[in-house]
């Protein structure tokens, strides 16, 4: 595992134990740390333990276990913090948020009365007349 670490990356510290971290999870792919800057009480990450720097680079099939993680966690966090919602928030890239060049993917339990329900907004679009029908066929998969 050590040769897909980065030296200078504070997950992958936090993998060697050079920082300390409050996990709630680990297993042989992942570990779940509570962030230290969380958006809500019980904020977690879970962190792939070898080095991918976003969802780019990152396997599917270790795509899939961090989803099904998420799934299991969310479900987990919900009961234990009586949380009224989640969210799972993945950023990658400066532009879409990401500040550390580790994938990781943020579990943030909801709360009813917190301070933060405005953590995902949004200035809406608005789209031209048959500008949809092409952005469609752009993006669409064969």
């Amino acid at each position: 595992m050590l040769d897909m670490r980065k030296e200078n990356c504070i997950f992958c510290k936090i993998m060697e134990g050079e920082i300390p971290s409050s996990t709630i999870y680990e297993d042989g792919d992942f570990k779940v740390i509570l962030d230290i800057n969380p958006a809500a009480k019980g904020h977690a990450i879970i962190l792939p333990k070898e080095h991918y720097e976003n969802i780019y680079e990152l396997p599917e099939e270790l795509a899939g276990k961090a989803m099904v993680l998420a799934k299991k966690l969310a479900a987990h966090m919900t009961e234990k913090l009586e949380c009224d919602g989640f969210n799972l928030i993945q950023n990658n890239g400066e532009i879409a948020g990401q500040t550390v060049f580790h994938f990781h993917l943020h579990l943030i339990p909801r709360y009813q009365d917190g301070n933060n329900k405005d953590l995902l907004t949004w200035n809406v679009l608005q789209y031209q007349e048959g500008e949809t029908d092409k952005l469609a066929e752009l993006l669409k998969i064969d």
